[in-house]
Parts: structure tokens; sequence; C-alpha cells
């Protein structure tokens, strides 16, 4: 696997803020027109390099051509890092209209895969599965809500799909992400799981979206199916926020009209055989990705250090892996591909999160390295 045949279509045209792991220790790097930056000793951390504004503008000590470097999955070094460190973590949940259904449906279940199949019909039956029309907030969504109550089949996930507030939720720790080649967690008490892939956008302390990149929102669907109130237990485990390869900054090649237009597709090859695919068009999404960033960092909430927010995603798994009926649910092994042509590829190979490499390297961690590297 080389990370080179992961990467967005114009990398050499673009420009992409990552980190790498050097004999020194964690360092940003810019990826520009091909060549890689070390602009560590100007920016110590990814988020003081978006902070500082202009980021496509700094400069550092060239590391030689990305193509050039020996970067791969395994332990040696240079290795690609993920490529956050001091922003929050944040997620939104339920902005597609497939995906709101499915909510729903994991919340009747109560956790079981094999009653779903029975409430997936019914429900559509009697609400339909698209509720793309319908605008968050708006006057026809108070009128839906009001008949759904009627007729019993009102949901809290409904609630976060037409209402007027957004779900929004916090995702993973400072430093807890995974990268790009990195295992990706599944808690091996959960029987009933997928991946969500997603477009992650990437903001500075104001709210302003300056990037955007890949990732995968790892989902237990029969521990968050038992109670909404799970959803910290379903989310955030050991290595199951997963993104990258790179951040994809924005400037004249890419932009927020081109996260809109996007399409996140989804390949899971199992080593039994098994292979799942699947697509997510952004163009389906209920809620504009700016609003969804607003509703994060508001008057209400700050983030001095930017956050990251994924946005969300339309796939929600039904294809049977097992039994009829039981849906999909991950194996240890798992490859999972969340791709689009214009941010790459992140790879991923699943195992259970206890035995993913326990995440020990945090905030006092990196201050102590910055430190003693005299970047602070």
């Amino acid at each position: 696997m080389k990370l080179i045949d992961d990467m967005p279509e114009d990398w050499r045209e673009g420009s992409f803020l990552g980190r790498l792991l050097l004999a020194e220790g964690p360092t940003p790097v810019l990826l520009r027109r091909g060549e890689v930056l070390d602009i560590s000793a100007t920016a110590p951390t990814t988020a003081q390099a978006i902070a500082r504004g202009h980021t496509a503008s700094l400069t550092g000590n060239n590391l030689g051509p990305l193509d050039a470097l020996p970067l791969n999955d395994d332990s040696a070094l240079p290795r690609l890092l993920p490529p956050l460190d001091l922003q929050c973590v944040k997620a939104s949940g339920v902005t597609f209209a497939v995906s709101a259904v499915e909510r729903v449906i994991e919340e009747r279940a109560r956790g079981n895969p094999g009653a779903a199949r029975t409430i997936r019909a019914a429900l559509a039956e009697r609400v339909g599965s698209d509720l793309s029309a319908v605008k968050p907030g708006s006057s026809e969504a108070e009128a839906l809500k009001s008949v759904l109550i009627e007729e019993g089949l009102w949901s809290q996930y409904l609630e976060v799909a037409i209402g007027k507030d957004a779900e929004i939720f916090t995702k993973a720790p400072v430093l807890a992400t995974v990268g790009w080649g990195d295992q990706v967690g599944v808690r091996s008490d959960s029987a009933w799981n997928n991946p969500e892939p997603e477009i992650v956008l990437v903001c500075d302390p104001t709210g302003t979206v300056v990037g955007a990149t890949l990732g995968n929102d790892v989902n237990l669907r029969d521990i968050e199916g038992r109670s909404a109130l799970l959803l910290g237990k379903a989310k955030d485990n050991n290595a199951s926020a997963a993104v990258g390869p790179f951040i994809r900054l924005f400037d004249e090649t890419y932009g927020i009209e081109d996260v809109r237009n996007a399409v996140v597709s989804l390949t899971v090859t199992g080593k039994d055989g098994f292979v799942m695919s699947g697509q997510s068009s952004m163009r389906l999404i209920s809620r504009d990705p700016l609003d969804l960033a607003a509703q994060t960092c508001s008057s209400s909430h700050q983030y001095p250090d930017g956050f990251a927010l994924y946005l969300g995603t339309m796939f929600a798994p039904i294809d049977d892996r097992d039994a009829p009926g039981q849906g999909f649910t991950h194996r240890t092994g798992d490859e999972v591909c969340v791709s689009s042509p214009r941010l790459g590829v992140l790879r991923n190979r699943v195992t259970a999160c206890e035995d993913a490499p326990p995440w020990t390297f945090g905030i006092s961690a990196l201050m102590a390295n910055l430190a003693g590297r005299g970047l602070l």
C-alpha cells in the first residue's frame, strides 16, 4: 500500500496540510505543488498553522517531493499521522434523509438487527424514505412533525433531521484521531456496526471553514439503538475516529462548492471475501455545510484551537453479510476505503478497540515534545 496511490487526483495542484512523524516527533507539513515543507518552526501544530490564516503562504524546510518520501502504513519513519492535532473533533448526525430513517429504525429495533427489516418496511410505508424535500426548521417541517406525532411515529432522530437545531456532538478528544493506514477500532461487544464515510470540515478559531478532509465516523448501531444516551459509548472509543490523509486547504483549486458537490464513496473488503460498496452525494445533505459549522461555533460555544466537523452520511448499509435480515456488521480485518476524487482515499483496517494501539500521546506529551525541540 502506497500513500501516493491514495492521494487526490490533482494533488500536485492544490495545497494540503498534514502531519508527519519524524525522528524528532510529530511535525506539521504543508504539501504545495508536490513538495513537502516542514513548517514546524513557524507553526508547531496544524491548529496553529490554520489559526495564522493564509496557510498556503507558509514556508519551511523542504523535505522533498511527496512521491519520493517512503511514507507507508508501517512503523518506519517518516510516517503519516492524522492531520488534526489540537482541534476539537466534532460531528453532526442525521444530516441526510436516509440516515434519519435508519436512526429511527435503530431506535425502534432497540439494537436488534433482526427486527430492523420489519420496522424498515413499515416505516417506509407510513412516512416514506425521502425527507430531503423538507427543509429543516421550515413551516413544512413543523407540519410534518405534527402529523408524525399524531400517528405515534415521532422520534428524537427526526427532530434533528427536520427540526431547527442540528445534532452536534463531540466525536473524539483532542489528539485521539487515527489517520491513513492506521487501524480503526470497533468495540468487541458490538454485534451491529458500520463505517460512516463522511467529509470533515476543518475550521479556524472563528468558525471559518478553511479546508476539508475525509473521515470515518465509526458507528455502533446496536449500542446507540438501545438508547440515544449511549451515544458516547457508541461513538467515542479507541481508534474510532479516522481522518485524512491530508486537509485540503481552500484556495483557487478547491472550495466550499466542491464540498457541496462532492460524492463520497465507500468500499469495505473483508477477509471472508465479502465486498460492500456505496456512495453518498453531498448534494442530498439536508443542512448546508456552512450552517452546520455555524451551529457548532457561535456566541454560545467557542473553539480557541479551531475544530473539525464530520458532516454526516447518507450511507447506512443494510446489505446482509451473514443471515438474512441481519444486515451488515464489521469483522476484524475488514479494509475500509473512504474516497472522493478531490480529497483522496482514507484507508483503514478494522480491529477491536482493545486490540488497536492504545492512545497514549496526549496534550501533555505533545507540549513536552515541542518544548524539548525549542518550538514553543
